[in-house]
Order: C-alpha cells, then structure tokens, then sequence
C-alpha cells in the first residue's frame, strides 16, 4: 500500500492522529517539502517524534524516478509525506496514478491546508473563494511584472465578488520563500488602494493576521514565514466586522466593500 499523509500546517504535532498512525506503522517513509515545509519542524524533530527514518526526496525524485518507492509499495507499506495536505495544493495526483496502474492499493490521509486556514482566521467564508493563483518570485517569472494569470485570476475573482487566495512563492533548494511585504509591494503596482490581507504563520501559536491597503502592507514586516496573501472581493457583514477585529482593517476600506 502506498498511503499519502498530509503534515499539516506548522510543525511535527500538527498532523492527525490517523496520519501519525500512518508513519509509524510504515515499512519507509518518503516526504518532499520542495511544495511547502513545516515552518516549525525540522526533519529531526519529525523522525523522533514518529520514531522512524524519513527519506526526503527532490522534485525530480519525486516526479521523475519514483519507481524504487512504487516497488516497494507493491509488497509493504509506504508512507509519502508533505506538508498541508497532500491532494491539495501540494498535488501528488500523479503518483497515486501510477501506484494505481501497477495495482498498488492507496489511501489518503488528510491533512489542513492553508487556503481552509486562511478562511479560518481571517473569517473571509470560505464558499466566498474564487480560483486562487501563485505569485512566483521574479527570477522565476523573468522580470518585475505581474504575470498575467495572477492579474487574471485576481481580476476574474472581483468582477464575481470573490476572494483571491494568492500563494507565495517557494524555493526550497534556496531555502528562500516569499514574504508578505513583498508580494504585496509587486501588487500594490496594480491594484495600490485594495485590500488585502496578510495571513503569517497559519498553523502556529503565533499566527498573525493583517488587513490594510497593499500600498500601506508593502511597508511592513510580519515576520518569519511561511506567509500568505488574500485580496477580498465583496463583504458580507461578519467578514467586515472579523477583519476589523482581528487584522485591524481600516473602517473606510472595508466599508465600501461591503454588499
């Protein structure tokens, strides 16, 4: 059996008891954190909290040569591990098809994830999500510009009323990840006077949410990752209120938001 558990959102105890059941009782465990990391967790303190070996593989080992971890699939039981949750977001779809074609049996252990944590904490409601999208750093897209699928998807979103979910980029080989201040001074370019919420640390004891103008975002700083960014669409009253509450949202923006 080839069973896929999601870690969870900050640290070796955020996983499920199901999932820790999981590990512990694999013959090998596999796990990438080249799509999100425990921002609280080492691979240390993740082995001597399950009591087991982790092997962590890289993306082409992940995606290309996954074949010595599909063999012994076959015959015992192997646990692939990431952060969040392994079918969302951090997609591992691919390798359940190819167990599934050699006839190996799969199962899927969940785990949080961030978009149904940035729900949570901003009371943005969740069924209020339109398409989310990923803010790649420049290097990676090429220059300074916003690509045209972030600025897409953010515009299709409000024209629906509809909140933008966006994740920030990831380089794990670098052990470099976007922060806040920073996406939001590249869409502050666009879209200077919208709101937007920063979401730090979902998963932590210390999560930190803040609701402003992108413009008046790009000048702060919110702290060790990883981080997030929602631009809001319309609002109903409870999420006006909660983002006033709790991200300190300025009363004159988020009222003329709200429908």
């Amino acid at each position: 059996m080839l069973t896929f558990v999601g870690l969870g959102l900050y640290d070796e105890r955020s996983v499920t008891v199901a999932g820790r059941d999981a590990i512990r009782a694999a013959d090998r465990v596999v796990a990438e954190f080249y799509t999100s990391k425990l921002a609280g967790a080492t691979l240390a303190d993740l082995e001597a909290a399950h009591d087991t070996e982790i092997e962590v593989r890289d993306r082409a080992g992940v995606e290309q040569s996954p074949d010595d971890v599909l063999d012994d699939a076959a015959d015992s039981d192997v646990v692939f591990c990431t952060a969040g949750d392994t079918m969302i977001s951090t997609t591992h779809t691919d390798l359940r098809l190819r167990a599934h074609d050699r006839g190996i049996e799969t199962r899927v252990v969940h785990g949080t994830t961030a978009q149904a944590a940035a729900s949570s904490l901003t009371g943005l409601q969740n069924y209020r999500f339109g398409k989310a999208t990923t803010l790649p750093f420049e290097r990676s897209h090429a220059g300074d510009a916003l690509p045209e699928s972030v600025v897409d998807t953010i515009e299709a979103n409000r024209e629906r009323g509809l909140h933008t979910l966006v994740f920030l980029d990831i380089d794990a080989e670098n052990d470099d990840y976007m922060r806040a201040d920073r996406a939001a001074a590249r869409l502050a370019d666009a879209y200077e006077d919208a709101l937007g919420v920063v979401v730090a640390r979902a998963g932590s004891p210390d999560p930190v949410v803040r609701a402003d103008r992108l413009s008046a975002l790009a000048e702060e700083s919110f702290g060790d990752p990883l981080h997030l960014l929602v631009i809001p669409g319309d609002l109903h009253l409870m999420e006006r209120d909660t983002l006033a509450a709790l991200g300190d949202a300025p009363t004159d923006l988020i009222e003329g938001l709200v429908v």
